[in-house]
């Protein structure tokens, strides 16, 4: 008879207590779809990376993330994106790095990335004339020519005064 008694009240609890137990909120899940594009000529990137990190309350990344590779159509797609603040990367061989924060509120998201190509270096040992638009003597002063035709020498500091 004790192992009946026993039987029920185990049987019982098993039954009973999922069902008093409370359910953790569900969390809204969003759908991202990503294109990444060529800036000059809006023609797709395959292989391109696209890095997915959560970015916490204080603007940081959180550790670990999503790496998705683009199709020959430069689009890749993922379910199940908690909605917040998502980081998002792009690296293609050949082009700019792209990064920017994106906040997700929508069970849909179509992310299109437009990539370039890197531009050249400043070197600060080339000339620069497009800097030196104003100043048609080209030697660096901020006087956009209101000496012209003046002598530009520097005076010389060991010359006693006379």
């Amino acid at each position: 008879m004790r192992f009946w008694a026993g039987s029920v009240v185990t049987l019982l609890l098993v039954t009973l207590l999922p069902a008093g137990a409370e359910k953790k909120p569900s969390i809204p899940l969003s759908s991202i779809n990503f294109v990444v594009l060529r800036d000059e000529n809006g023609k797709p990137i395959r292989n391109a990376a696209v890095v997915i990190h959560a970015v916490s309350g204080k603007g940081k990344q959180e550790s670990g993330g999503i790496e998705l590779k683009t199709d020959p159509d430069g689009k890749a797609d993922y379910q199940g994106i908690p909605y917040g603040k998502m980081r998002i990367q792009v690296l293609a061989s050949g082009f700019q790095t792209f990064g920017n924060d994106y906040d997700i509120a929508q069970p849909n998201v179509d992310i299109t990335i437009k990539l370039k190509r890197p531009v050249e270096q400043y070197s600060i040992y080339k000339d620069h004339p497009e800097e030196n638009g104003n100043n048609p003597s080209g030697n660096g002063s901020a006087n956009n020519g209101a000496n012209a035709g003046k002598d530009q020498a520097s005076p010389d500091p060991n010359k006693k005064p006379q």
